[in-house]
């Protein structure tokens, strides 16, 4: 393994066993890793990958470790960056789901997510300034980034919202600028999957058809997820929905990507090959689709009318960000401790060179001390 792929490798396992708190901070830390401490590449260009990825299907921020890869390493750079990423929390919810599996409970951690939930909240603050500082072109982008903080506060799906403020960027600029260029339009191919619904007893290549075309058409967050699995699974007497409960919940405390949860469903139906495939599946889809989109993004930059649209995407995902930012703070900042851990993360965060990684230790150790001793 070269210099290049074994520093991506190093990178990316060290976020997975540390990125707690779902995408928004997850990328976070990611600007942290990226853009502070190693310069991989210009925040504008992180930006633009933030921006398209959260366009396709899948999960966010582990599409954004294989583009970040891929930047760093090439091609096979991309690989290694989304299988560093997803390994620890497969590790985690793996064994996790071998102790549900014969022990019929979860071991006890919620001292210690209490702790990291008010933490990262800091943490994405700061990368939302960070970005917003660059996503703000124009009093116009602010404008539309305020539409977008509106609307997805109100409840709008944020592919809608991130869509329609592109469109709506994009008009406006062009009719701003009056000028005619020669267009090149990139038409993004997206992956359609057909699978038999019919399933009597599910089997190893049935359940990786499963998670498969969850993985290739699934937008949003871990409620979506739950809404994906609850139909392909539940509904056909795979999985009971308290079980789905259960492993959407493994998902959320284990760090790395929340689509973990599909290690630990897996192994409930089908033991550790189940694990496996359901792993495989579910993450197929997106080193496909960034594979595909990657090479696409710098010559986006030279088309006028799709530099609009990247410039309006953008201010839009730092703005939906912001929405995920207040959202969690209205449910987190509920109580003395949290508000107490909150005011410390972001000290740690604005006033010291502490890395994020330790901020989120920090986090939860308090949690627990706080939790225990009060």
């Amino acid at each position: 393994m070269n210099e290049k792929l074994r520093e991506v490798a190093q990178v990316f396992f060290k976020l997975g066993c540390f990125a707690f708190g779902g995408p928004a901070a997850h990328i976070a830390m990611m600007e942290d890793e990226i853009i502070e401490k190693r310069k991989w590449m210009t925040r504008d260009y992180f930006l633009d990958l933030i921006g398209t990825t959260n366009l396709i299907p899948g999960p966010n921020s582990t599409e954004m470790t294989m583009h970040c890869g891929y930047e760093r390493a090439g091609k096979p750079g991309l690989f290694v960056a989304g299988i560093a990423f997803i390994l620890p929390a497969t590790i985690i919810t793996a064994l996790l789901a071998y102790l549900y599996v014969r022990y019929g409970e979860l071991p006890k951690v919620e001292p210690f997510i209490y702790g990291i939930k008010p933490a990262v909240l800091a943490i994405i603050a700061s990368a939302i300034l960070k970005l917003g500082k660059k996503a703000v072109k124009s009093t116009e982008l602010v404008v539309i980034g305020i539409l977008v903080l509106s609307v997805s506060l109100l409840g709008v799906n944020e592919i809608v919202a991130l869509l329609s403020a592109g469109v709506l960027g994009t008009v406006y600029f062009y009719l701003k600028s009056k000028t005619n260029s020669n267009l090149s339009i990139i038409s993004p191919f997206f992956l359609l999957l057909g699978i038999n619904s019919s399933i009597v007893k599910i089997s190893t290549v049935k359940l990786f058809l499963i998670f498969l075309k969850v993985g290739a058409i699934l937008y949003g967050s871990g409620y979506v997820l739950f809404a994906y699995l609850d139909a392909e699974l539940v509904t056909r007497g795979l999985l009971t929905r308290s079980e789905l409960i259960d492993a959407i919940a493994i998902g959320q405390f284990t760090p790395g990507p929340v689509l973990s949860t599909s290690t630990f469903i897996g192994y409930q139906l089908s033991g550790f090959s189940g694990a496996l495939v359901a792993t495989a599946g579910i993450f197929l889809p997106s080193f496909l689709f960034v594979l595909l989109l990657n090479p696409y993004i710098p010559r986006m930059r030279n088309s006028q009318i799709l530099r609009y649209f990247l410039d309006s995407v953008n201010v839009a995902a730092v703005a939906v960000m912001l929405a995920v930012l207040f959202v969690m703070a209205k449910e987190t900042l509920i109580e003395w401790q949290s508000i107490t851990i909150a005011v410390i993360a972001a000290y740690i965060t604005f006033k010291t060179k502490i890395t994020t990684i330790w901020t989120i230790v920090i986090g939860a150790l308090l949690g627990y001390a706080l939790l225990t001793l009060f």
